[in-house]
């Protein structure tokens, strides 16, 4: 069962530590992995059972509050237990922070949205978000493939017989 600060939070696959306020009214959140499969080798599949030691990111996410947070996820790096296998340790990975990823994907995707769905430049989102511009225009290129890859609504086409009392409508 997540604690009340991991529910707030709503990042899937990590869960909250501890907070605690900066002096500029900061908060920093410390995250530990709370996803079972965050521990699978991303080359094999194998599960790893044996630590090779431990790391720290500060992936940037969504604004929250006035002073925003910054998180801090302490994550385990892995040895592969697979001998075949060439990628010999790993680090933690869930799908909302992907490994090496400098942002959570919710911030990535909210960044495609604000220049897809709200209308917003990808430079007045970059500034908002405090990203990069080529970080927007990415999320944006994704967020907008979503919408022209998805499949058209089908229309149908009324015959004579279809139409009120036979007639089509340009008759009536």
């Amino acid at each position: 069962m997540p604690n009340e600060a991991t529910l707030l939070l709503g990042l899937d696959g990590v869960s909250v530590m501890r907070v605690e306020r900066l002096e500029d009214g900061t908060r920093r959140v410390h995250l530990a992995t709370a996803e079972e499969t965050a521990r699978a080798c991303p080359e094999c599949g194998a599960f790893a059972w044996k630590v090779k030691g431990a790391a720290r990111t500060r992936p940037r996410d969504l604004p929250y509050g006035e002073r925003g947070l910054v998180l801090l996820w302490h994550k385990r790096r892995w040895w592969c237990r697979e001998p075949t296998c060439p990628r010999k340790s790993f680090t933690e990975s869930v799908a909302q922070i992907p490994a090496g990823a400098r942002i959570t994907a919710r911030l990535r995707q909210a960044a495609g949205r604000r220049v897809r769905d709200a209308g917003s430049t990808v430079i007045q989102a970059a500034r908002d978000l405090h990203l990069s511009w080529p970080t927007v225009m990415g999320a944006f290129r994704i967020s907008a493939r979503e919408v022209v890859d998805a499949p058209l609504p089908e229309v149908k086409v009324l015959g004579v017989d279809e139409t009120r009392r036979g007639r089509t409508k340009w008759e009536q």
